[in-house]
C-alpha cells in the first residue's frame, strides 16, 4: 500500500513541470512593455453632489435618473484610466469617456514620473482620445497587424484597476467582431472580446499579444456587479490607426456614412428573399439625399459585400463603412429580389464640419428628427398601435446621444403614447429642458428603452 500510493504521489509532482512547460512566461513582457504604460487622473468641472433615493439600488437603470433628487455642495469631478504611449515625443491614447469633460490631466509613469496632458483630440463614436505632453525620448508601444489576431491567442492588459497601479492580467481572445453599443449607444466599433480581467481603471490601457504589441485598447466589461467577470472588450487596432491618424492631422473623425437601416437576415427571411444563404445586411429604410439612395440602394436590398469585404450578418456593415473614408467610390454587391446585382456607391461623411449640420438639420424636430408616418398595413404587420419612424437623426443631437437611428420606430415619449406624428409633435413641443425623459422604441422588432434630455 505506502509503495503504492509512493508512485501516484511520485507521478503527480513529475507531471506537474511538464504542464506548466506549455504555458507562457510573461515576465520579459511585462519588463518590456510596462514603461510605456501611464496612469491618467483627470479633475474636471464643479457638479452638484445627488442625494440617492433609498430604494434606487432596486430600481431600473432607465428610472433612476427620472426621480427629482435633492442637490448638495458642488465638487470636482474625477476620474481615473489608464493609457500608453505611442510616440517618443510624447503622444499618448486612452479612453475618451477617461478624460471626457476634463479640465485637467495628469499622466503618470511606472518610475512615477508625472506630466501635465493636453487633449489633440477626442471621439466618443470610437471612445478613443489622443493626448500630448511635453517629453521627448519616452519608451513606446506598437500596433500590431490588424490581421494577425486570432480567436484562442493569449493577450495581456497592464493598467490600474481601482487606483492599483501597473497591475498585469492575462487571459485569451474570446471572439472578434463584436457588436457591443458603446457608452454612447453607437456602433461603429468591432469589440475585441477577451476573458482578461478589467476592471474600473483599466480604461484605456493596452491589450498586448505575446509579442508585446498592441492588438486593442481596453474599453469596457460587462458586468451585473460592477466588477470584471470574464467578458471585456477592447477596441481593435483596426480603429485605433484610422482615429489617431485623424485626431493627430486634424483633432477630429469622420466617418463613412451610407445612410440605411438594416436588420439581420435568418434562414425562413432569406429563403422568402430568394437568397443562397442566410447571411448579409437586409436593407429596412433609405434615408432621403443619403449616399445610399444615390447609388440606387433600395429598401429590401440585401447587401453581401462592400468595399470589397464580406457581410456576414447586418453588424459588419457599420464596421466597414464607418472606416472608409468619405468621398470614397466604393463596390456594393446586393440581393435584389433573388437577382445579384453590382453597385458603385460614393460613401458620405457621418460627422460634419458645424456649418453642413446647420444645413443638414432643417426640418429636424426638437431632438433632432426626421420623421415620418406609418401607415395601417405597417401598424398591422408590424403589430403595433401607432407610433412614428425615424428616417434621420441630426448629428450632436439628443436623439442620437440617446442612440436612436434611422429605421426606429418611436412608441412612446415621457409618459405619453405615440400614435401618430400630430400627437408626437404635441408630445415634445412640451418637453423640459434639462430633465431625463424616458423614450421607447422598436429596433429590428425588439422594443428599447432608453432616456433622452433636451439641453439647448
Amino acid at each position: 500500500m505506502l509503495k503504492r500510493i509512493f508512485f501516484i504521489t511520485f507521478c503527480f509532482t513529475m507531471a506537474v513541470p511538464s504542464a506548466y512547460a506549455d504555458l507562457p512566461d510573461f515576465t520579459r513582457l511585462v519588463e518590456k512593455t510596462a514603461p510605456a504604460v501611464v496612469k491618467i487622473n483627470t479633475l474636471g468641472k464643479a457638479v452638484p453632489q445627488k442625494e440617492q433615493p433609498r430604494m434606487q439600488g432596486q430600481m431600473p437603470d432607465i428610472f433612476r435618473d427620472l426621480f427629482e433628487q435633492r442637490r448638495g455642495p458642488s465638487r470636482p469631478s474625477r476620474t481615473m484610466g489608464s493609457g500608453f504611449v505611442i510616440s517618443e515625443d510624447g503622444y499618448i491614447l486612452t479612453n475618451h469617456h477617461v478624460v471626457d469633460n476634463a479640465e485637467e490631466i495628469q499622466v503618470q509613469f511606472a518610475d512615477r514620473s508625472e506630466y501635465s496632458a493636453t487633449i489633440v483630440g477626442s471621439d466618443r463614436l470610437s471612445d478613443l482620445a489622443l493626448l500630448k505632453i511635453e517629453a521627448q525620448d519616452l519608451p513606446t508601444l506598437e500596433f500590431a497587424d490588424p490581421d494577425s489576431l486570432k480567436v484562442g491567442a493569449w493577450v495581456l492588459a497592464i493598467g490600474s484597476p481601482f487606483g492599483l497601479d501597473y497591475s498585469v492580467t492575462a487571459g485569451i481572445v474570446s471572439a472578434i467582431g463584436r457588436s457591443i453599443p458603446s457608452s454612447e449607444s453607437t456602433n461603429y466599433v468591432p469589440f475585441v472580446q477577451t476573458d482578461v480581467a478589467i476592471n474600473p481603471g483599466n480604461s484605456g490601457g493596452p491589450l498586448f499579444n505575446l509579442d508585446g504589441k498592441v492588438v486593442g485598447i481596453n474599453s469596457q466589461i460587462y458586468s451585473r456587479s460592477g466588477g470584471s467577470i470574464g467578458l471585456s472588450f477592447a477596441i481593435p487596432v483596426s480603429v485605433a490607426n484610422n482615429v489617431v491618424k485623424q485626431l493627430k492631422n486634424n483633432g477630429k473623425v469622420q466617418r463613412g456614412w451610407l445612410g440605411v437601416g438594416i436588420q439581420d437576415i435568418d434562414k425562413k427571411l432569406a429563403e422568402a428573399l430568394d437568397l443562397p444563404g442566410p447571411q448579409g445586411a437586409l436593407v429596412t429604410a433609405v434615408m432621403p439625399d443619403s449616399p445610399a439612395e444615390k447609388g440606387d440602394i433600395a429598401p429590401g436590398d440585401v447587401i453581401v459585400r462592400f468595399d470589397s469585404q464580406s457581410i456576414l450578418d447586418s453588424d459588419d456593415l457599420p464596421h466597414i463603412v464607418g472606416l472608409i473614408t468619405p468621398g470614397k467610390k466604393v463596390k456594393v454587391e446586393l440581393f435584389r429580389e433573388g437577382i445579384r446585382k453590382h453597385l458603385s456607391v460614393e460613401v458620405g461623411a457621418l460627422d460634419r464640419s458645424e456649418q453642413d449640420l446647420e444645413i443638414d438639420s432643417d426640418g429636424s424636430d426638437r431632438l433632432g428628427l426626421i420623421i415620418e408616418e406609418l401607415n395601417e398595413g405597417e401598424l398591422r404587420s408590424l403589430r403595433l398601435r401607432g407610433g412614428i419612424r425615424v428616417t434621420r437623426v441630426s448629428g450632436g443631437s439628443a436623439a442620437e446621444i440617446a442612440g436612436l437611428i434611422p429605421g426606429d420606430l418611436v412608441v412612446q415619449v415621457g409618459y405619453s403614447r405615440i400614435d401618430d406624428i400630430e400627437q408626437y409633435q404635441q408630445v415634445i413641443a412640451s418637453l423640459p429642458k434639462g430633465t431625463p425623459i424616458p423614450i421607447s422604441f422598436y429596433r429590428q422588432g425588439q422594443a428599447i428603452f432608453r432616456t433622452i434630455q433636451l439641453n439647448d
